[in-house]
């Protein structure tokens, strides 16, 4: 009897195994939506839409981009946690994630209770910019400036909690100065805003806004790594420009929500990481100042974990809050 029940159990076993199997061999077989939280024409949509392309590519079944902006990610996210765990809702987040952790605790979702990560994109440094009307040239020019104008100086954003708008009061409270917080509904408002000189300064992607610098349309002032940009070597970096140790960054990753099959959850981190390390792909992004991101899903998880931790303790040493 005990040997005849220890070989069901063994049976049950390998035929979970098998049906796991031929799930995430037969995955995706109809259209994947990746929910995408922020506004058209910023990074988090423009790399899901090539990410949308490639797996549509490799995996022979759409991927489509579903915008869906507002309250600093959180209604995407919130509709994102709310679908079916099936594998066929994803979410294309970023660090804004990682900080409405903390920034915005009453929000209805929590990123490591409602999703499961599967996998980073790519991560890029920011250029902290201003319109060519306002008077400085580098940091200390704007340090000094700020200084002698309390809150007169305004900086845009794309939103409370987004890379853009915690680069700014991270800034601020390196540097000791006060400057006003104009949150717009994304990035590519701002941006306008920013060119148009409707608005003083503001950090931005490398990826989308070294193109506005070099055309003239705003001023790079310095770059947010701890290093200068390979693509614009000859711009200092905020932490070379009097506000030591400064460095803010964007990075990107795709989750889904928790309860997505185990196996369809490896299979797309396998995809991802496939296209991130292609070389051609590696190159591509190198240009645009963009640096691939590859990790397992474990070590996904521990980043996402560690990444929450580091910004509640940015949160509450700047005393940022939701506007």
């Amino acid at each position: 009897m005990f040997k005849q029940q220890k070989f069901f159990k063994f049976l049950a076993i390998g035929l979970a195994m098998t049906a796991g199997l031929a799930q995430a061999q037969s995955y995706p077989n109809r259209p994947v939506k990746i929910v995408v939280p922020f506004a058209a024409g910023g990074p988090a949509d423009n790399y899901a839409r090539f990410m949308a392309q490639r797996l549509t590519e490799e995996l022979k079944q759409s991927f489509v981009i579903d915008n869906k902006p507002g309250a600093g990610s959180i209604i995407g996210t919130d509709l994102a946690a709310k679908s079916p765990a099936d594998g066929y809702t994803l979410l294309m987040m970023s660090n804004t994630h990682t900080v409405n952790e903390s920034l915005i605790p009453t929000k209805p979702f929590a990123l490591m209770r409602d999703f499961v990560g599967i996998a980073p994109i790519n991560y890029s440094a920011l250029l902290l910019v201003a319109h060519p009307s306002v008077p400085v040239k580098n940091v200390a020019e704007l340090v000094a400036l700020a200084k002698s104008r309390p809150g007169k100086i305004n900086y845009a954003s794309s939103g409370n909690g987004t890379p853009y708008h915690m680069a700014g009061e991270l800034f601020k409270f390196m540097a000791g100065i006060d400057m006003t917080h104009v949150p717009y509904k994304g990035s590519s408002g701002a941006r306008t805003d920013i060119v148009g000189g409707q608005v003083d300064v503001m950090f931005d992607a490398e990826t989308t806004m070294a193109t506005l610098s070099r055309e003239g349309k705003v001023r790079a002032l310095a770059g947010t790594g701890l290093t200068r940009s390979s693509n614009l070597p000859d711009l200092a970096t905020v932490h070379e420009s009097g506000v030591p140790r400064f460095e803010a960054s964007i990075w990107l990753g795709l989750m889904a929500p928790k309860g997505t099959p185990a196996d369809v959850v490896n299979r797309l981190n396998a995809e991802v990481r496939k296209i991130v390390n292609n070389p051609d792909v590696k190159a591509a992004w190198a240009k645009q100042g963009a640096v691939p991101m590859s990790m397992t899903v474990s070590e996904f998880d521990q980043y996402l974990s560690a990444d929450i931790a580091k910004w509640a303790n940015i949160v509450k040493i700047s005393g940022a809050k939701p506007d």
